[in-house]
């Protein structure tokens, strides 16, 4: 009796030095890939792959149903429009993009946090607490730009540029419509970087009301922060002028320095580890120069001195499915045949501008049918959901991104 006693008495205070133990809290931030454009319907494909068909059935339950994290759970700041909402609850499938979702219930898209959240709940005894900020089609240059990175200012090259075209073109406004961009450009600097700063202060003031099984005395530990965005930075060719050069990025690279900074400081967590998600769209075989040297940039602040062993770069173009990509380019193709045939181009099917609408439609079925075969149509069906800046909305490539940047996060923090 003894003896049992004893062991009963070890259980329990084993258990309660678990519950005594801070909770773990993760920070997940960036623009519409870290929101998340992967259908749940896409989950399917990981099973058709034997390296992620383990993965797929660690995100599904019995019931073949996305599966609900005993022991993690999530707080989400995000906006359809002009209007930001927040979704909490345990983690599961659907705290992804919100885009047409009812904003009161999980959507039916994941971003990275899912599979990210699960390698967290069985990496850890104690409770895990996501917070995550994502809005798409933001930039780190205006819209997420760190305080101490001070104000936007144009670039020599843009701005001779610009001189040069007081009329406007291309993009560049008329000279009279300079004063009022330039306003509008203040006013929207680091309003995403506050509002995701806010949010995690917010929810960090109280934690049981996004978590109620929360128990004060435990206390919270941030223990990392994944951002994952970009595009809007790539494309830019005023805020990054200098086309074909190496160097082209190398103010996003001092931008995202400014901000691992600026968020450790502001979130009082000096040592907080911090991945970054290096640009993936296009895989491996995207070689273009601009891609190129955006990806070296986003990487580059993991090799700078103050950051070595706390920040570390995770690159997803390995993540790219390169068959759906290659499908895609098929897509691409069709696209292009129907504007052809809808704009009289000399060199295809319509030159003449006869052919009626119907015509137009048949014609373009059989291209189609010639150009995509049945089983490439029904891969694409089963493995993609959106377009190739969002990873084609794979929910294959969304799941391995979200378990890498767990595990480069948990690499940081086993770190003596």
């Amino acid at each position: 009796m003894k003896s049992l006693t004893s062991s009963i008495l070890s259980v329990f205070l084993t258990v309660q030095a678990v519950q005594a133990k801070p909770i773990k809290v993760f920070i997940l931030a960036g623009q519409s890939n870290m929101e998340g454009p992967a259908n749940i319907s896409t989950f399917d494909y990981l099973g058709d792959d034997p390296a992620t068909a383990s993965m797929l059935r660690g995100m599904r339950g019995a019931d073949g149903k996305p599966v609900t994290c005993k022991g993690a759970s999530i707080a989400y700041l995000t906006g359809a429009g002009e209007k930001n909402f927040t979704l909490h609850g345990k983690l599961t499938a659907g705290y992804g993009s919100m885009w047409g979702m009812d904003p009161t219930k999980p959507g039916d898209k994941i971003g990275p946090e899912f599979t990210f959240g699960i390698v967290m709940d069985a990496a850890f005894a104690e409770p895990v607490l996501i917070i995550k900020a994502a809005w798409g089609g933001k930039s780190l240059h205006t819209d997420f730009r760190p305080p101490s990175a001070g104000p936007f200012l144009m670039p020599k090259e843009t701005q001779d540029l610009w001189d040069q075209h007081p009329q406007g073109a291309h993009g560049i406004p008329k000279a009279e419509e300079r004063p009022k961009w330039f306003a509008d450009k203040t006013a929207a600097t680091g309003v995403y970087y506050r509002m995701t700063i806010e949010h995690v202060k917010k929810v960090l003031e109280d934690p049981k009301k996004v978590m109620p099984e929360y128990d004060a005395s435990q206390g919270y530990e941030i223990a990392g922060f994944t951002w994952l965005q970009g595009f809007n930075d790539m494309v830019d060719g005023q805020v990054y002028p200098k086309h074909g050069k190496e160097d082209r990025f190398a103010a996003y690279s001092d931008l995202l320095a400014h901000f691992i900074r600026d968020v450790r400081k502001d979130l009082n967590a000096p040592k907080m580890p911090f991945v970054i998600g290096v640009m993936g769209v296009g895989g491996l075989k995207d070689q273009s120069s601009s891609m190129v040297a955006f990806r070296q940039a986003m990487a580059a602040p993991a090799e700078l001195p103050e950051f070595k062993g706390t920040v570390v770069a995770v690159p997803t173009a390995p993540f790219w499915s390169d068959e759906l990509g290659a499908i895609d380019a098929k897509r691409a193709q069709i696209s292009q045949m129907n504007h052809f045939l809808n704009s009289k181009h000399k060199d295809h099917a319509n030159a003449d501008g006869q052919m009626t609408d119907e015509q137009k439609k048949e014609y373009l079925k059989k291209y189609e049918a010639d150009l995509i075969s049945p089983a490439e149509l029904a891969k694409w069906k089963r493995g993609a959901s959106n377009a190739g800046y969002h990873y084609l909305g794979c929910a294959k490539t969304f799941a391995l991104m979200g378990k890498h940047f767990a595990e480069a996060n948990l690499r940081i923090i086993k770190k003596p």
